[in-house]
This record gives structure tokens, sequence and C-alpha cells, in this order.
């Protein structure tokens, strides 16, 4: 009963941070650099680098705005602002949760819903997927996975709308999933955060000073 009460208020808790503000006013995008089948970007935090690779040809609407953000510059100086860890599971199991949250003026408009009904892609440990409130209002915050969350997949199946919809995977961690289990244990606020939220929110917030493509290695 744990198990099932926890999943079910996950994706509550995961769409409350996302969408809590808005820019008054949609940035235009800029022009999209060329992108191939999978884009490999380099998110440099305080606490070390992580590299992870996009999907973009089978999540291109996804990947192409994350891209935007990554050109732009925009994702330059943003934050990791959440750790949600779950006692149940194989430990460590939760995610980590980062993005523009505190920059809405940064913001281009929401995008549409890419389940992984369509995309064939799945929430595994080191996952990346786009948090948001309703399908087709994601924007910059997104997640990454610390353990295996298939519950997140969409299910065409169920009655309920949300978990028809799921949440969007478009990539994965290639290197630095330490760091990414260094901002999950770090410090958390006993008293930030509402409601299923309360405690889950880092103090400080882990700053990413930047975040660029970098260039795939050669086949071999």
């Amino acid at each position: 009963m744990k198990r099932r009460f926890v999943l079910s208020a996950m994706p509550a808790a995961l769409l409350a941070l996302t969408g809590a503000t808005k820019p008054r006013r949609a940035a235009k995008a800029p022009a999209q650099l060329p992108l191939g089948d999978t884009v490999q970007v380099e998110l440099l935090t305080d606490l070390g680098t992580i590299v992870v690779e996009l999907d973009h040809k089978k999540a291109p609407i996804t990947v192409s705005n994350f891209m935007r953000y990554v050109d732009s510059g925009r994702f330059n100086g943003m934050d990791f602002y959440r750790s949600m860890q779950l006692e149940w599971g194989t430990q460590p199991n939760g995610v980590i949760q980062g993005g523009l949250q505190d920059f809405p003026a940064r913001l281009f408009k929401p995008i549409a819903h890419e389940p992984t009904s369509v995309t064939g892609l799945t929430h595994k440990a080191g996952t990346l997927s786009m948090a948001r409130l309703a399908p087709g209002t994601a924007n910059a915050n997104f997640f990454i996975l610390l353990s295996d969350l298939t519950s997140f997949d969409a299910d065409p199946k169920s009655t309920d709308l949300e978990a028809q919809a799921g949440y969007a995977a478009f990539g994965r961690v290639l290197s630095g999933m330490d760091v990414v289990g260094k901002i999950f244990n770090a410090p958390r606020s006993a008293t930030k955060g509402i409601g299923v939220m309360k405690g889950q929110m880092l103090d400080p917030k882990i700053k990413v000073p930047r975040v660029q493509r970098v260039a795939a290695p050669p086949a071999a």
C-alpha cells in the first residue's frame, strides 16, 4: 500500500514545481542549430560535471526545445532545486529536479507533450524527463532519475488521464551519475516546499553556471 500511495502522489509532486512561475510574455525562440539523431550536452554544476545524451530522433519536439535553452545560453546559471527521495525500493530511489523555476523571463512557449508510448523511451535510472503541469505545459524544468520508475511511462490503457499521458523522457546521463548522487544527497530545507514537497527543496540550491553542447566522440 505504501508503494502504491507514493507512486500515485509522485506525479502531483513533480508537477507542483513546474509552471508555478510563468513569463508574462513568452520569449522568442532563437533559430535552431542543427541536430542529429542524438546530441550531447554538458552541465557544469557546482558539484561536478554531468554529460547527457538527448535522443532527438525519438523525441524531436522535446529535444529541440531543450537545445533552444542550451544554445541560447538561457540555461547558464540555472539551478537544481529539488531532491525527491523515496523510502521504498532499492536505494538511492527518487529524482532530482532542475531548470528555470526562478527565471520566468527566460522561458519560451510550452511545448507539445511527447509520451513514451510514442517515443518508445522509458523511465530508467539516469533518464532525463520533462516536468510539467498538464500535458502540453512543459518548458524548461526537467528531472533526472536515480532509479527505475517506469510508472512515469505513458499507459494508454489507464483510465487515469495523467497515467495515460505519463512524462516525456528525452535523454539519459552518459557520465556524472556520481554528481547526480551528490545533488540528490545535498542538504534540504526542513521547512521549504508546499504540501508533499515540504522537505524536498535543496538548501542551498545547486548552481549550474554553464550548460553547453559537446562534440560526441568519433565512432569506433
